[in-house]
């Protein structure tokens, strides 16, 4: 069930945009914990996101909003959404169908470690 027209209008006032208009995004496999993906988010896709339950960005690049899944039939339905506690970024608990990145893999971080740090 999509949040109240009023928890929206709340949580979005809460988040704190670039001077761009944007705010980072991170999805999250929901059951597992698995980090997929980061990336934009403006006030309208984040709204967007909360009325519809799947995940909306915004490209910068090609500068327009992008559905997750409307090319690669790769959907992210988004289970919560939370903000971190400076409320600059978005952490989108998501079941996620088919690949997250753009290259068809399932996240966009590297499979394999390549630093580790002592």
């Amino acid at each position: 069930m999509p949040p109240e027209p009023d928890q929206i209008d709340a949580l979005l006032a809460r988040v704190r945009f670039t001077d761009d208009g944007l705010v980072p995004a991170i999805a999250q496999q929901h059951d597992s914990g698995e980090v997929l993906m980061m990336a934009w988010m403006t006030g309208d896709t984040l709204r967007e996101t909360l009325t519809t339950g799947r995940a909306v960005y915004f490209s910068r690049s090609r500068g327009e909003r992008w559905a997750k899944g409307d090319t690669s039939g790769h959907t992210q339905q988004v289970r919560e959404v939370r903000l971190d506690c400076d409320a600059d970024t978005v952490l989108l608990l998501v079941d996620q169908v088919g690949g997250a990145c753009h290259t068809g893999d399932r996240t966009c971080f590297d499979a394999d470690v390549t630093v580790v740090s002592a």
